[in-house]
């Protein structure tokens, strides 16, 4: 008879879980939560111990099948994660306390919303929940301050709340597809003023000298995938970040997950000049990175923003998430969609303390979205916030 209860496993190696098992999981069709996307990251070198980075994937087992799993890592630092809990770490500190490592549920280097607690498709919720227990108990073992869950969907949400999680909002930019047929249908939608200032920026790369190019994983041969790299460390240094995302592992995804890979190659007088590099599913084109060879003014909207909505409107995709942060992007349509994460921290007063400033936070994050919506460019007619 099969045993009623899972048991829990910790893999320090993605490729410890056979890919079809882990597709047997429900990912919501995200790219991020493949298998490919995943372990591509372990071994294509950009999942280092020197970098911060441990594999400890906590997984859920019954009768030997795989029936549930978070992507988990030990994090010595907080770099590549896009949820900002320095001042959570000195805190710690000062009170005497190790920080790191810490137990961290997310996709690294990617602030985008998504599942989380990963469950086979026709698992009880309570497996979910289960899941949640699983991983709290591998942090109590480890000893670790916290973990942490990043750029959570509502219902891995509700369930790591249930579990009595913090709670912490933010925001990024997206753009939604109001049924355009063409990018001037996307501008009848905007105000004057804003209409008149897209025209404007777009107007250099409108000339011959430049042309913009979409291609699929498939199409990207050596030569594009240097460039895609070149740009990307080249944009890296510029911003004084370290550039973790080796050649490899973008030949990997255009290799292993070609149907979800979109880039846009910016060419000026027939020479490669910039790139984005996109993924993609069934409702959204996800920006990730983007990068230039040469500094052109306003290249960076036309590539990063203009592009992506054209390709969305020929494309039919229905939302443009082009990555986090970034105010300027509500001048060029993108208005604010709420991220959340969660968080478990050990010890009872700095839970406390941090609970309290996380309700501060959350009266602040209302009056945030109003102010942001004050400056939509969109006539009130055509606003297509949710």
């Amino acid at each position: 008879m099969a045993s009623v209860t899972p048991t829990a496993r910790i893999h320090h190696a993605l490729a410890e879980i056979p890919a079809a098992q882990w597709a047997a999981l429900d990912t919501h069709g995200s790219p991020f939560l493949s298998h490919a996307f995943l372990d591509g990251l372990e071994r294509t070198g950009c999942i280092r111990r020197e970098l911060g980075w441990r594999p400890h994937h906590v997984a859920l087992y019954r009768d030997g099948v795989l029936v549930a799993a978070a992507p988990c890592y030990l994090k010595a630092n907080s770099h590549g994660e896009f949820v900002f809990d320095f001042s959570w770490a000195q805190a710690h500190e000062r009170a005497g306390l190790p920080y790191y490592p810490k137990l961290l549920v997310a996709v690294p280097y990617t602030p985008v919303t998504g599942p989380r607690l990963l469950v086979r498709v026709g698992e009880p919720e309570a497996t979910r929940d289960a899941l949640v227990v699983a991983i709290e108990a591998e942090r109590a073992r480890l000893g670790a301050s916290s973990a942490h869950a990043n750029f959570v969907r509502d219902d891995d949400g509700t369930a790591l709340a249930r579990a009595g999680w913090l709670p912490r909002g933010d925001w990024q930019f997206h753009w939604a597809n109001a049924g355009y047929t063409a990018f001037d249908d996307f501008l009848a939608a905007l105000n004057h003023k804003r209409r008149k200032e897209i025209r404007r920026e777009r107007a250099r790369f409108a000339e011959p000298d430049w042309s913009f190019e979409w291609r699929g994983g498939n199409d990207l041969d050596s030569a594009a995938l240097d460039f895609i790299h070149e740009c990307y460390i080249t944009t890296f240094a510029e911003k004084g970040n370290y550039p973790a995302l080796t050649r490899e592992f973008f030949a990997h995804l255009a290799h292993g997950l070609p149907a979800q890979v979109r880039a846009c190659i910016a060419r000026h007088e027939g020479r490669r000049t910039a790139m984005t590099f996109c993924l993609r599913d069934e409702q959204t084109l996800y920006g990730r990175y983007w990068g230039s060879i040469a500094t052109v003014p306003l290249l960076h909207f036309e590539a990063c923003y203009y592009q992506g909505i054209a390709h969305c409107i020929a494309q039919g995709i229905a939302r443009f998430e082009p990555g986090a942060q970034g105010e300027h992007k509500i001048a060029r349509g993108f208005l604010p969609s709420p991220t959340r994460s969660f968080h478990r921290i050990a010890h009872t007063g700095l839970r406390d303390a941090i609970a309290r400033s996380l309700a501060l936070e959350a009266q602040h994050d209302e009056r945030y979205r109003s102010a942001a919506m004050a400056h939509s460019p969109y006539r009130a007619t055509d606003d297509p916030s949710p």
